[in-house]
């Protein structure tokens, strides 16, 4: 069963997905929340798989509650996902900065809705390639010169792998780019996201970018 916790400071966006995911066989919304300090409280209280986090909100905003969830230790198994209104922008940047998986658009279809939350739930990122192009190209590519050595308690190998993540390939895909089980590839990932305290492949993504392992592509 994959538990879920809403935050929305709209009680109509919560009772409506809510709706669409209890109808769904092994997903249960365990509570609900209207800001992000009481999203942040109920996370620790139930645990929740999956968090699904409205960006703004009153009292507390999405990007602190997914800070605070991400910073704490007792709560690594819950996979943060960001809605929004208005898709990729600089504040779902900087929640992906923060801890999150990835986001969804509050508009998104519902079978896509719960899509999102069963990949989520298996701690996949949910940033397609084209996402990440387009996430990399506007955001990462104006930030500072990256910090020399950033990556250097990596092993060529998982600095290898890590690039290949950061291009938005599956732990299959690596694996046959290079020529290693999946098994052996996903062991290389999660090395990789331990050495840099990188809570999910969407932010090893980032850190890639920022520590200029991997360079975005322009037209």
């Amino acid at each position: 069963m994959i538990r879920v916790l809403l935050v929305d400071d709209q009680a109509l966006i919560r009772g409506g997905f809510r709706a669409l995911l209890e109808i769904e066989d092994g997903i249960e919304v365990v509570a609900e929340a209207a800001n992000g300090e009481q999203g942040v409280a109920l996370a620790a209280e139930h645990r929740p798989d999956v968090a699904l986090i409205d960006i703004q909100m009153p009292v507390m905003d999405g990007i602190e509650a997914t800070r605070l969830i991400a910073a704490d230790a007792r709560l690594a198994g819950v996979h943060v996902v960001i809605l929004t209104n208005y898709g990729l922008d600089e504040y779902v940047f900087n929640a992906l900065r923060a801890g999150a998986c990835g986001f969804m658009v509050k508009d998104t279809e519902p079978a896509d809705l719960v899509q999102g939350v069963r990949v989520a739930a298996r701690g996949d990122a949910l940033l397609s390639p084209a996402i990440t192009r387009r996430l990399i190209g506007e955001y990462v590519a104006r930030r500072p010169e990256p910090a020399a050595g950033a990556l250097d308690v990596l092993t060529n190998r998982e600095r290898e792998v890590t690039a290949l993540v950061a291009r938005g390939l599956s732990n299959d895909e690596i694996a046959a780019h290079m020529v290693i089980s999946p098994t052996t590839a996903k062991t290389h990932v999660s090395r990789a996201m331990t050495k840099l305290s990188a809570r999910d492949r969407a932010q090893l993504v980032v850190l890639a970018y920022e520590s200029g392992l991997v360079t975005p592509r322009r037209p």
